[in-house]
């Protein structure tokens, strides 16, 4: 049983750490290198993330600057980062690539908010469905007599309580980025 538990509440935690990572993605009004991390370079035929062929640093509070690490490839990274839908526009000087982060317009900051919201309802599903998976498992276990019916209504029970912790805790993180993105 303490493995079952111990196994959900593992695979619930990176659920929620996906989630905060996606979270990361979104543009909100100060420049973060996390912004970049979704976006891949076609790097001599293999796609690889940007952050592992270039230094992304946040100079200001409204720039990026990317020092790509071979100069060949500033080409590439700024074409990739024109197709992706982070809706920017970058500033290529031969060395450098910087990327100014315009202010958000209420209409976008919307936008914004109904993708995150997505994103944390993405993230309460894989929440739901471990929770379904280990109910299942539980089940399982009591119809082959390995456990008994008291024993199984007290994990249900603990798994439950694991879930509604672990939803709390993404609607928390979206209230903050809802939050965050609000800002002016």
């Amino acid at each position: 049983m303490e493995d079952f538990l111990a196994d959900c509440n593992t695979r619930m935690h990176k659920s929620i750490d996906a989630t905060r990572n996606e979270f990361n993605t979104v543009r909100t009004g100060r420049a973060s290198a996390a912004l970049l991390d979704r976006i891949t370079i076609d790097y001599y035929g293999t796609p690889t993330p940007l952050n592992n062929i270039a230094t992304i640093s946040a100079p200001e509070a409204r720039l990026l600057s990317i020092q790509p690490y071979d100069g060949s490839q500033i080409k590439a990274i700024e074409k990739a980062i024109q197709e992706s839908d982070l809706g920017l526009t970058p500033n290529n000087d031969g060395k450098l690539i910087r990327l100014p982060i315009p202010p958000l317009t209420e209409e976008r900051r919307k936008e914004l908010v109904k993708v995150v919201r997505r994103y944390a309802e993405e993230g309460k599903v894989a929440v739901r469905n471990i929770r379904r998976d280990v109910m299942k498992h539980l089940e399982d276990l009591v119809r082959n007599g390995e456990v008994g019916d008291d024993e199984e209504r007290r994990a249900e029970t603990q798994v439950q309580k694991l879930t509604d912790d672990n939803i709390k805790s993404i609607d928390e993180m979206l209230k903050h980025k809802e939050a965050e993105i609000m800002e002016v």
